[in-house]
């Protein structure tokens, strides 16, 4: 069985890294990985949670880094060493097929600490911010997402590595939404004011 599950994330990961390459791919989806280019969203969401939330924004973004900190630990300083998968593109039996679109890194492949951390982030936000703004779903899952496949696209990540990252990412901006929620400073939290 779980050969059988590893074989079918190498074919799936084969089909995405070789079978979608195209020239828009190759120039988008190194930039979406790239920490870099999210800058301007960073600082509009800090921006945005002090000036209209303000002490109620502060404490937002604190969970918010403390989201990211406890995901990114959990992933890369927990799990990864546990498991030890190796990434794709160094992965003896398959990178020389692989198509490596950016430097592979020497890190281990399981789970995706992109994934876990950007899907931490956005669930969290939508947490917080769903109840005003029904759009945040869709664009919170889109924006996680889409960094996620370009996880798989530039080859280092299989994909199993980018949904087990989701999945843990998810539970913990889920976790931590909701102990923030329940404190006294949010207990009259209303994302609209």
């Amino acid at each position: 069985m779980l050969e059988q599950l590893i074989q079918f994330d190498r074919e799936l990961f084969f089909a995405i890294n070789q079978g979608l390459s195209n020239p828009l791919f190759d120039w988008l989806m190194p930039a979406l990985r790239n920490r870099f280019f999210w800058t301007p969203l960073y600082l509009f969401i800090i921006i945005f949670s002090i000036r209209n939330y303000g002490k109620q924004g502060w404490y937002l973004l604190i969970f918010l880094g403390l989201t990211f900190g406890f995901t990114d630990f959990a992933s890369s300083s927990i799990i990864k060493p546990a498991v030890q998968r190796l990434r794709p593109c160094n992965d003896p039996e398959i990178k020389s097929e692989v198509n490596s679109r950016i430097a592979c890194g020497t890190g281990f492949s399981f789970p995706s600490s992109h994934a876990s951390n950007h899907f931490a982030l956005a669930v969290f936000m939508i947490m917080m911010f769903y109840s005003k703004w029904k759009l945040i779903l869709p664009l919170g899952l889109l924006w996680a997402g889409s960094i996620s496949f370009a996880q798989v696209y530039v080859g280092v990540h299989f994909p199993i590595d980018v949904s087990s990252g989701a999945i843990i990412g998810s539970m913990i901006g889920y976790i931590m939404a909701s102990i923030l929620l329940v404190t006294k400073t949010f207990s009259t939290w209303k994302s609209g004011n």
